[in-house]
C-alpha cells in the first residue's frame, strides 16, 4: 500500500503542477491578447446609417490604427477631413490616386478605370444591388488626384460622401493623411469581421491584408479555455489521487 500511496501522491502533485501551468499560460494568452488588441485597435461608435448594411447607426466597431499609405481599395476607413466637417466619418475607399471612378455602366455597376466592380455589400430592399439597382442614384465621373482617396458609403441612396463634393478642386477625394484607422469588425452587436471585397483584388495594388484581430481573439479564447480547464483539472486530479489511496475493503477469510 505504501508504494501505491507514493504513486498516487506523485500523480496528485503532477496534476496540481499541470493545473497551475495551464492557468498561468491561459492568463498570459488572455491578458496578452487584450493588451495587443488595445494597442492595435481603437473602438468607434458609428453615428449614421451611411454605411448600412455593413455598419449600422449606433454600431460599435473595432478599427485598426493604420496610416493612409496602408489603405487599399475596398477598405472601410475612419477619417477626418476639414472640408467634410472635421468630425470622424466612416466610408469605403473605392478609388485611389490615378483612378477614374464612374457610375454607372450598363448593368448599373461602379467602374474603376473602366473595370466594373461587383459590390455584394450593397443592399436595396433587403436584396443585393448588383444587377438590380444602380450602385449610385446619380451618374458621375471623377479622376482621383495622386495621394487622395475617393470614398463612398455603402448606403448609396442617402450617404453624404465624395459624390457631394464632386465640384471641389479634388473632385470629392480626401488626402490619405486624413485616414486614422481601418475598420475590421463590428464588435457590438456581434456582426463579426468586415472582409476585404474580392472585386478590388484584381486591380493594381490589390486589397489590404487581414488585420490581426482574429489572432488576438483566438488568443483570448484559448486563454479562457486554459484558465477554466486548468482550474477544473487541479481539483479533479487531487480527488482522483485520494480515491486511489483509500485502502481496499476485505473480501473474506477467517
Amino acid at each position: 500500500m505504501s508504494g501505491t500511496g507514493r504513486t498516487d501522491d506523485g500523480r496528485g502533485r503532477l496534476g496540481s503542477v499541470l493545473s497551475n501551468l495551464a492557468v498561468a499560460v491561459g492568463c498570459v494568452l488572455f491578458l496578452g491578447g487584450f493588451a495587443w488588441a488595445a494597442v492595435v485597435y481603437k473602438p468607434y461608435t458609428v453615428p449614421t446609417s451611411s454605411m448600412s448594411p455593413t455598419v449600422n447607426a449606433g454600431d460599435r466597431v473595432l478599427a485598426e490604427r493604420v496610416g493612409g499609405d496602408d489603405v487599399r481599395r475596398g477598405d472601410v476607413v475612419v477619417f477626418t477631413d476639414e472640408v467634410w466637417g472635421a468630425v470622424p466619418m466612416v466610408k469605403r475607399v473605392v478609388g485611389v490616386g490615378g483612378d477614374t471612378i464612374a457610375c454607372c455602366d450598363a448593368a448599373g455597376r461602379l467602374t474603376v478605370d473602366g473595370k466594373p466592380i461587383e459590390e455584394p455589400y450593397l443592399q436595396a430592399d433587403g436584396k443585393a444591388s448588383s444587377g438590380r439597382k444602380p450602385a449610385s442614384g446619380q451618374e458621375f465621373t471623377a479622376k482621383v488626384p495622386e495621394g487622395k482617396l475617393f470614398l463612398l458609403g455603402d448606403e448609396r441612396t442617402g450617404s453624404l460622401d465624395s459624390r457631394v463634393h464632386l465640384q471641389d478642386a479634388d473632385q470629392g477625394a480626401v488626402p490619405r493623411s486624413a485616414v486614422q484607422a481601418r475598420v475590421d469588425a463590428v464588435a457590438w452587436p456581434l456582426n463579426g469581421m468586415i472582409d476585404r471585397p474580392e472585386a478590388f483584388a484584381a486591380l493594381p495594388g490589390g486589397v489590404s491584408a487581414a488585420g490581426p484581430l482574429r489572432l488576438q481573439a483566438g488568443a483570448v479564447v484559448a486563454g479562457v479555455l486554459l484558465i477554466l480547464g486548468g482550474a477544473a483539472y487541479g481539483p479533479l486530479a487531487a480527488r482522483s489521487a485520494r480515491r486511489r489511496k483509500r485502502p481496499g475493503v476485505p473480501t473474506g477469510g477467517r
